[in-house]
């Protein structure tokens, strides 16, 4: 693979890493609160979803999955149905952000995550998301021929997931640095209802892909 396509493929994976999407606003729920650790937690999720991905692309599954109607409506309502759920778990964390708010100093509702559940949030929010798939299908061709081994498809996929890591952790790095507005129950609460908000409305959006 010739260097330019590599840097070319890299220009078009920034340009989708950065534009908004379910990740950035798992992001802002998940440090709103839980916290920083469990922030990168979600970016781990990311980045390994994007190597299955890439892996089933490579050899030929995601082609099956995207050209069998059943298979494919499978997995985008999967994903809908998980990012739908993604967005009622946030207005749970409203509901018991205000219940913390209204209990005695020193009562505390539990509504963080731990590093595996923000792992596993992140990594599911890409995995059953038909679009990676539909990326990697569509980029590949563009940027690989017929005679590039396997190693340079891996790295195109390795460069689509540094992007990710670096964007989203400057992203938990930032939230996480005003953790003082961070914290404020009005902050938290606001912050996951615009979240919750919006992956509802990016699960019903998935729900009508088409392949």
């Amino acid at each position: 693979m010739e260097f330019h396509y590599l840097l070319t493929f890299i220009a078009v994976a920034a340009l989708l890493v950065i534009s908004p999407g379910p990740n950035g606003f798992l992001i802002a729920k998940t440090v709103s609160t839980s916290g920083r650790k469990a922030g990168f937690a979600n970016v781990w999720g990311f980045v390994t979803a994007f190597y299955v991905h890439g892996t089933l692309s490579i050899f030929g599954i995601s082609v099956f999955i995207l050209h069998c109607a059943e298979a494919f409506t499978a997995l985008k309502l999967l994903g809908a149905v998980y990012l739908i759920g993604l967005g009622v778990k946030a207005f749970i964390c409203v509901a018991k952000t205000s219940e913390a708010v209204a209990r005695p100093c020193g009562v505390s509702s539990s509504i963080s995550l731990s590093m595996r559940d923000a792992y596993m949030e992140g990594f599911l929010t890409n995995m059953l998301n038909p679009k990676v798939s539909m990326f990697y299908l569509a980029a590949f061709p563009q940027f690989l021929t017929v005679n590039d081994s396997p190693v340079n498809a891996y790295m195109l996929v390795s460069a689509h997931a540094t992007i990710n890591f670096v964007w989203f952790s400057l992203m938990v790095l930032c939230l996480s640095s005003v953790k003082n507005v961070m914290d404020r129950p009005k902050t938290k609460k606001w912050l996951n209802m615009i979240a919750g908000t919006i992956l509802m409305s990016f699960g019903v959006k998935l729900a009508l892909l088409k392949p």
